[in-house]
């Protein structure tokens, strides 16, 4: 089956992108209309309207460049933020002193905190910082001296600005954490799903191999020792597990933190729901007997198949555990909203922490092949056992496992 990357965006920076274009854009239309109200009481209202001209250009020239991360690059912000500092130093060349000295606004107004923060959101607090002490230093040459209500707006625009770098950077750190957590938690969920097919598979060929080898005696006695040492090496392997590398990376084209993950082509499963009766009829045989309704029990194939390969490692506990004589029951309930499979045997039972001892020696069965599958799809697998009375696995699956089940093998 073809594989391609999926990518999967994670950014809580984009909105603050999005929020500057528009602040940039509004902010330029209310230095022009600061102007267009006062024209009269400017000494070279040419150099007034030189500027604005200038400056609308470049904002309507430059949304682009403010996008995302990766299109706001350092000469971008260098420049941007020398069109701010320029028109702080014009403003007492085309404006009245008496205006300038009154604390009237400079050319730019606010649209020079647009510039700050486009350092804030780019570099983080620390980039803030610098262009809001650029800004600063532009304010008080402009005004001539510190006036309280110059430096009441630097410390406003320094103090927005630094904030909002810093919140940028912690954001970006969870966004990595999170991915990261992601990723861990798909390779988990992969080494599961490989686990549980490779004890259906693998390790019982090669348990099989072993109990033989040891039976016929001579050279199967070896292949058999040697099997068994590959089965214990095996199942250290599947039972510790190798959770790789995360890839995560910054998407460059959009400014965001993203997971890479091979992702199947999606196809769409033949046919609709396929009767769960079909896939258990195998099963039945001289020591297993199988309890059906007489109507059709349907489940997405998905969630069929992996019901099926549940019952089937139950039984290959039974073989195992409770050896070739014991019986076997399987019971088939369709309930209204979840199908319940029921499978006991007459062995002898299991003793009490003997899961727990298995699952810690690597003997994932029940843990995966049966629990894990259910889990997947949404159920839940129960399992009953009284010593000397055998054992019952209980699986229930909703019918709703179509989806689940597709989103699980994914």
């Amino acid at each position: 089956m073809a594989k391609r990357e999926r990518v999967m965006r994670m950014s809580v920076e984009q909105p603050l992108w999005r929020a500057l274009t528009a602040y940039r854009v509004l902010t330029m239309l209310y230095a022009v209309g600061l102007f267009a109200t006062a024209h009269d009481e400017f000494v070279r209202p040419w150099v007034a309207v030189g500027y604005y001209a200038v400056l609308c250009g470049w904002t309507l020239a430059t949304l682009p460049r403010v996008a995302n991360a990766a299109r706001c690059t350092k000469r971008f912000l260098a420049a941007d933020l020398t069109v701010a500092v320029a028109g702080i130093l014009l403003t007492p060349v085309a404006d009245a002193h008496e205006r300038v000295q009154a604390g009237g606004p400079t050319l730019p107004s606010i649209w020079t905190a647009g510039a700050v923060l486009a350092f804030a959101i780019k570099g983080g607090w620390r980039w803030a910082a610098l262009a809001s002490t650029l800004v600063a230093v532009a304010n008080l040459v402009e005004r001539g001296s510190p006036a309280r209500d110059t430096v009441h707006n630097v410390i406003l625009v320094c103090i927005a600005s630094v904030a909002i770098g810093y919140v940028v950077e912690v954001a970006r750190a969870s966004e990595r954490t999170l991915a990261r957590a992601l990723e861990i938690e798909a390779a988990t969920r992969e080494r599961e799903r490989l686990a549980r097919d490779i004890h259906d598979s693998v390790l019982q060929v090669l348990a099989m191999v072993q109990r033989r080898g040891a039976v016929i005696g001579g050279e199967a006695a070896e292949l058999g020792r040697m099997a068994g040492e590959q089965e214990v090496a095996l199942r250290t392997l599947v039972s510790g597990g190798l959770v790789p590398l995360s890839r995560v990376s910054e998407d460059a084209a959009e400014g965001a933190v993203v997971r890479a993950v091979d992702d199947d082509d999606e196809e769409p499963e033949p046919g609709g729901p396929i009767d769960l009766r079909a896939l258990l009829a195998p099963y039945a045989g001289a020591m297993v007997s199988l309890a059906e309704p007489g109507a059709p029990v349907p489940l997405a194939p998905v969630a069929a198949r992996e019901v099926a390969a549940a019952v089937g490692a139950a039984l290959d506990n039974v073989r195992r555990h409770a050896g070739q004589d014991a019986r076997a029951w399987i019971l088939v309930e369709d309930e209204p909203d979840e199908v319940i499979v029921t499978v006991r045997d007459d062995g002898p039972g299991i003793p009490a922490g003997r899961l727990v001892q298995a699952e810690g020696e690597g003997r994932l069965g029940v843990a995966l092949s049966i629990r894990g599958r259910l889990r997947d799809l949404g159920g839940s697998a129960e399992l009953i056992s009284v010593p000397g009375q055998g054992t019952e696995v209980e699986l229930k699956v909703p019918k709703d496992a179509n989806t689940r089940g597709k989103a699980e093998q994914r």
